[in-house]
């Protein structure tokens, strides 16, 4: 039997298409694709969550998040039985800061850390940036860059400022899956210190670290112009270095590290 071959020019015309797109990969795969190994991260740890709850996490649009769920399949665990009335969550935690703030505000170094993260879009792929920050000073005490979004870019932030600060009595976080781990948990008893959250779809009760982020990647631009991971990284690190010890700070009317000093730590 002689085997058939087949003329890719002709079926490049009887497809209606030019040779080199039968070779042509879309862009629009490889973002999905990367999409796609973000929503298994978050899956691992949260198999009952929807593409709701997932684009809250991912802090991505939902509409996304659904399109390429259905695309490669992805469906949340289900049981089949009924569930019984689920009780009040067991990671969420009063938000702390507030009573604190209507009790005569934060005073002292060390009183309250806040911590968030935010994903920079590099080259068709996610990278997340962790942040650690006391409230008292605005300092950016603790900060962790990860490829991959789960429980461990936040425990390594809040290691890394461990390094050089004394644990805080209060670490305020909003409510994500990474801060209601068991890592995160263990993590911040083990500390001795109090966990606190913000309600539920309530920003601006962790509104310093937003603003931190919001000011960061107005200020960056364009994080496409570098070629490598390495430089990105290096970037960052420059940037909350520059923030923590040049940039004025319009509350302290000095840069955070300045302004921890003056108070003779």
């Amino acid at each position: 039997m002689v085997k058939q071959v087949v003329n890719k020019t002709k079926l490049a015309e009887q497809l209606g298409v030019s040779r080199s797109g039968l070779y042509y990969k879309s862009k629009r795969d490889e973002i999905d694709q990367e999409v796609k190994v973000q929503i298994d991260g978050v899956m691992t740890d949260n198999p009952g969550y929807g593409h709701k709850r997932i684009a809250l996490e991912l802090k991505l649009n939902k509409k996304r998040i659904l399109r390429v769920m259905k695309k490669y399949g992805l469906k949340p665990y289900r049981r089949k039985h009924t569930f019984p009335k689920p009780k009040k969550a067991k990671n969420t935690y009063p938000n702390l800061v507030q009573e604190v703030l209507n009790d005569g505000g934060i005073t002292y170094i060390g009183q309250v850390w806040c911590s968030d993260f935010t994903y920079i879009k590099f080259h068709n792929k996610f990278v997340y940036v962790t942040t650690v920050i006391d409230l008292f000073t605005r300092e950016i005490v603790g900060v962790s860059m990860s490829r991959y979004h789960n429980k461990y870019m936040v425990t390594a932030a809040v290691n890394d400022a461990l390094l050089e600060h004394n644990p805080p009595e209060m670490l305020h976080t909003d409510q994500g899956s990474e801060y209601g781990s068991n890592a995160f948990k263990t993590l911040v008893e083990a500390m001795g210190t109090r966990q606190s959250m913000s309600a539920k779809g309530s920003p601006w009760q962790n509104g310093y670290q937003e603003s931190f982020f919001s000011r960061f990647k107005e200020e960056s631009g364009d994080f496409e112009r570098f070629d490598e991971l390495g430089e990105l990284i290096e970037y960052v690190y420059q940037q909350i270095h520059y923030y923590n010890n040049k940039r004025i700070h319009s509350a302290l009317r000095v840069p955070p590290v300045v302004f921890r000093q003056r108070q003779g730590v």
